[in-house]
């Protein structure tokens, strides 16, 4: 019974396979609470505009992905703290923007649609909080997950990306 308690333990914190994409979907999930507690905050009791309050939980949310991430979702030891931190950067300024600019157009689209603004405005105050959940689950799954997995916490020389390979 212990070595099957041990193996189990081993497979789910090893490298790669379906238990690295659930241990990047859980640090998601903690990122997002922050990101979205941060955003709340910011909107409801400072009466920030609602695009920039979801720009910075964003920054929030990254901040601690990027963490977890290095730690241990990836366990990406091996490579450079600075690189690391230039590559997820180069990654969240883009997850940041597809976030902000995401939730602002599915926002002011949505908006436009006045059954759908009255429904959802019976049961949420700001209407942008579903347009946000929905960009957000979007960008996780389609954008950082598999920038992360194939970019970010990989071991690999920037500089040898760009060059050409020669014949």
């Amino acid at each position: 019974m212990a070595n099957w308690i041990k193996e189990t333990i081993r497979k789910l914190s090893e490298k790669g396979g379906i238990f690295m994409f659930i241990r990047a979907q859980f640090s998601s999930q903690l990122a997002s609470v922050c990101d979205f507690v941060a955003t709340i905050l910011l909107a409801k009791l400072f009466g920030l505009y609602y695009v920039y309050a979801t720009l910075l939980g964003a920054i929030c949310g990254g901040v601690v992905n990027c963490v977890i991430n290095y730690q241990w979702t990836f366990k990406s030891k091996e490579c450079r703290k600075t690189h690391v931190a230039l590559k997820y950067l180069i990654v969240w300024i883009g997850s940041i923007l597809l976030n902000t600019l995401g939730t602002y157009c599915l926002t002011e689209t949505l908006v436009r649609i006045p059954w759908l603004r009255d429904l959802i405005d019976q049961y949420f105050d700001d209407f942008f909080i579903i347009p946000k959940i929905i960009v957000s689950l979007l960008v996780s799954f389609l954008w950082n997950y598999n920038m992360h997995r194939l970019f970010v916490y990989r071991n690999r020389n920037i500089r040898d990306f760009f060059r050409r390979k020669e014949s």
